[in-house]
């Protein structure tokens, strides 16, 4: 798999133009199971083939229960210079309910052995918005990491994926169904916390303090291009998508065939607009009407600002001059409100 990979980012030398790389992130999957070396030699692979910032964010993301003082001091000696936490929770019985591999003690101890190796760009992710969370739980979860001074947090809301074990089980009565309310009411809760305590919104699924914005995140949400490596990695060149293969021995043949396995979408006008609709209407950075005059036409601008009025009227949305943001109440209806600007094929 790893030769693989390196093989190839070396056949996909071109796609970024020759652009710098910013960012480099190991996600999807279990990264963190490789050893350092392995991750060494996957980033000096990118770095004979990209030109790579000499101060480029490099992530890990990582289980809890990967992260070991041997694991972590053979990493603070590579270029990895920023960690991401699946910590989810900080109760037992609710990893359990998730089916996570790690435990409550290991979620705190990755954090406080990633910090005492002398690691402070990290982040952490929670989950919300599950049967199992009570309020009490979720300050508690909240307040672990403020407690821990993690500098950037990512909470996400707990999604029913269709084909999934939990849709079955909600299907049969087995376990209960997701409640939007609570879902709603916590993340109200994150939102005034995080704020208190000196954290920037700046995202909808993402908090930081000033200063460790997610470089990596932040370039997909501004529509930057991206190349992906390996089983269903995707890229995006700005016109098209094109996502690997997840099969990881046809991902595998085909390299060693010289083939490249992917699929490619290309991107209509309307694809692109509605993507920059979904993805700057959920930044602090919020949508900018002269830039879609500008990327686009005129006649996308005006669909856009006539689109904008109600919800400017009830006060989920705020027109600054030409940007377009959502407020805290226009937070909770992020999704809602971005397809209703979407523009539909004729």
């Amino acid at each position: 798999m790893l030769q693989a990979m390196q093989r190839e980012i070396a056949m996909r030398v071109r796609y970024l133009n020759g652009q710098p790389v910013e960012s480099i992130y190991f996600g999807g999957g279990t990264p963190s199971l490789l050893d350092a070396d392995d991750i060494r030699q996957l980033i000096d692979g990118v770095a004979a083939h990209f030109p790579v910032r000499f101060d480029a964010e490099i992530t890990l993301e990582a289980n809890p229960d990967d992260l070991s003082n041997d694991k972590l001091h053979a990493l603070k000696d590579s270029p990895v210079n920023r960690f991401s936490i699946g910590i989810q929770s900080f109760f037992e019985e609710d990893l359990r309910w998730m089916n996570r591999a790690h435990t409550a003690d290991d979620a705190q101890a990755a954090i406080r052995r990633v910090q005492d190796v002398g690691y402070t760009n990290v982040t952490a992710d929670l989950i919300y918005g599950y049967p199992l969370l009570t309020t009490g739980k979720w300050e508690y979860n909240i307040g672990k990491l403020l407690e821990f001074g993690v500098p950037h947090i990512s909470a996400y809301s707990m999604t029913v994926e269709p084909q999934t074990a939990l849709a079955a089980f909600i299907r049969k009565g087995r376990q209960p169904a997701m409640d939007e309310k609570q879902s709603a009411a916590q993340f109200e809760y994150l939102m005034d916390a995080l704020h208190i305590a000196g954290y920037i919104h700046y995202e909808i699924s993402n908090f930081a303090k000033p200063g460790n914005y997610a470089r990596h995140n932040s370039n997909y949400w501004k529509g930057v291009p991206y190349l992906g490596v390996g089983p269903s990695a995707h890229s995006f060149d700005g016109q098209s998508r094109q996502w690997n293969v997840s099969n990881n021995m046809k991902y595998i043949r085909a390299i060693q065939a010289g083939q490249l396995p992917f699929e490619r979408e290309e991107l209509s006008e309307q694809d692109k607009f509605n993507e920059y609709v979904m993805t700057a209407l959920r930044t602090i950075w919020g949508l900018h009407l002269d830039r879609v005059e500008q990327m686009f036409n005129k006649q996308y601008r005006d669909a856009l600002y006539s689109g904008l009025q109600p919800f400017i009227a009830n006060a989920e949305v705020v027109l600054a001059g030409e940007v377009a943001t959502l407020t805290k109440k226009g937070k909770l209806l992020a999704d809602y409100i971005a397809a209703e600007l979407f523009v539909e094929s004729s």
